[in-house]
């Protein structure tokens, strides 16, 4: 079998390859892109960019239940064309697709980009396209794909995941939901707008990853006023007809479809990765450094959503920059440590649900203060109408600096921004409440939640006036 060499060999190009391949291309070093699946981000083609296009549409529609308090008339008759708007996402999705493509390897000749699946002969030596290529060093992005479980399997095109929703020309009647994180309380609330009968199962207590039990009760309240949630009970389906009837303890319910968002698993079948010959885990993955992204001391890194440690776009195409950096100088330079950034979740629903840096249940109560405050007074969230939710911030008792934050509310995707670069920068809430805060924005929620924290620290700005630093005496 021909056999070639290259410096760095990256098998999947998605997001957290396309970063690596970015970083050795910089270094000057030789390299080949392999890619098993559909080229294209599971961003663009299944994940971030189609629902929130969908998100947008349901969103959009739902606001005409609102229209009426402020005396716009003719709300009660509109109509959602529901196969013209699912249409409006595919070619948003196609879009963004071809942008992703066109500006990475559409143009790439078939020595340097091979569109095949590849598997391990050697912890450097890949198989792939009847051909053998050795590299220096190996970065594995492969990603990762919907979990169905086995049984679930024989319904058929009546379970559907993520990867197929956006593939649908119509929308059933009746839909169940199993699995009430990110992506599926997203589509949930999305598809209920839209006028589909949603019902949302999780074996968890909470929904969305909510962590604290404020915020948790906040957006069961809220989204449960939209579609039925039950939650504490494992899922299960059987068939009746051509319907499913899904039960989860005392609740049945008869659907069309089901939305199963349970989980993903890394796309690594095939691959052959106990050739490494280091142990694997319950998922089929080596442990790596997270810092590094290298596996054990092997010239061989992970990035992206099959590493499962952070898998949201910015911290894949993080990871895959320090995998490729590092891949590109494994043979005159150790790898490289890198800090990781503050991390960030946003979920799209509305309102948004957001958690930042220190998560609650990782929290010392014993040296953490917790200020909160919720929407239901704050003067720009009652002129929108979307004066609902809880914004909850923590921070260090004795030093005042920022630690983390949860929240439920409007334009959280923009709040819980503000929080994240603040705790990268080792602010403390009296810093926070220098800044200054515009009226009348969103933002004073979360101002009012720093000032119900800075209550209970202990750090206290200098000066006599708490929100202004004072500057030194005027010369005599």
């Amino acid at each position: 079998m021909k056999e070639r060499n290259v410096d760095v060999a990256i098998i999947g190009s998605g997001t957290a390859g396309l970063n690596a391949m970015g970083q050795v291309r910089r270094a000057g070093k030789s390299f080949v892109l392999i890619n098993g699946g559909e080229p294209g981000t599971t961003c663009a083609r299944v994940g971030c960019m189609p629902s929130k296009a969908m998100i947008q549409i349901a969103e959009d529609y739902h606001r005409r239940t609102h229209l009426g308090k402020f005396g716009i008339d003719g709300h009660e008759g509109m109509t959602l064309d529901i196969p013209e708007a699912l249409e409006h996402v595919q070619d948003l999705r196609d879009t963004f697709v071809d942008r992703v493509l066109g500006s990475s390897t559409d143009d790439m000749p078939e020595d340097l980009f091979i569109q095949d699946y590849a598997r391990f002969v050697e912890p450097t030596l890949i198989e792939v396209a009847g051909q053998r290529i050795r590299a220096k060093a190996v970065v594995i992005a492969t990603g990762s794909q919907p979990l169905v479980p086995e049984p679930w399997k024989a319904f058929g095109d009546r379970v559907i995941t993520t990867d197929d929703i956006f593939e649908l020309e119509d929308l059933p009647a009746a839909m169940a939901v199993i699995g009430l994180g990110t992506i599926g309380l997203e589509i949930g609330q999305s598809l209920a707008r839209m006028g589909v009968e949603i019902i949302g199962f999780d074996a968890l207590d909470h929904i969305a990853g909510a962590q604290d039990p404020e915020v948790n009760q906040s957006a069961t309240e809220l989204l449960g006023k939209e579609f039925s949630i039950h939650l504490g009970v494992p899922a299960e389906i059987v068939e009746e007809g051509e319907r499913l009837r899904v039960t989860a303890g005392e609740q049945s319910v008869l659907v069309d479809k089901v939305l199963c968002s349970v989980g993903r698993v890394p796309n690594v079948e095939g691959l052959g990765l106990e050739i490494l010959g280091v142990p694997l885990d319950a998922r089929g993955i080596p442990s790596f450094d997270p810092n590094s992204m290298q596996v054990g001391d092997l010239p061989v890194f992970v990035a992206g959503d099959v590493s499962g440690y952070r898998p949201i776009l910015h911290e894949a195409g993080d990871e895959g920059k320090i995998a490729g950096y590092n891949a590109a100088r494994i043979d005159t330079a150790a790898p490289e440590r890198f800090r990781r950034k503050v991390p960030l979740f946003i979920n799209f629903c509305d309102p948004n649900i957001c958690a930042v840096g220190m998560r609650w249940n990782a929290l010392d109560p014993e040296t953490t203060a917790v200020g909160q405050i919720k929407l239901a007074p704050v003067g720009r969230a009652l002129i929108m109408g979307k004066n609902k939710g809880v914004i909850r911030v923590y921070g260090d008792k004795a030093t005042g600096r920022l630690l983390g934050s949860e929240m439920i509310g409007p334009k959280g995707e923009n709040l819980s921004h503000l929080l994240c670069w603040a705790i990268a920068q080792g602010l403390t809430v009296g810093d926070l409440l220098r800044m200054p805060f515009y009226h009348p924005v969103i933002e004073e929620a979360l101002q009012a939640a720093l000032y119900d924290l800075y209550s209970k620290v202990d750090a206290k700005n200098g000066g006599g006036i708490t929100e202004l630093e004072p500057l030194a005496p005027l010369a005599d």
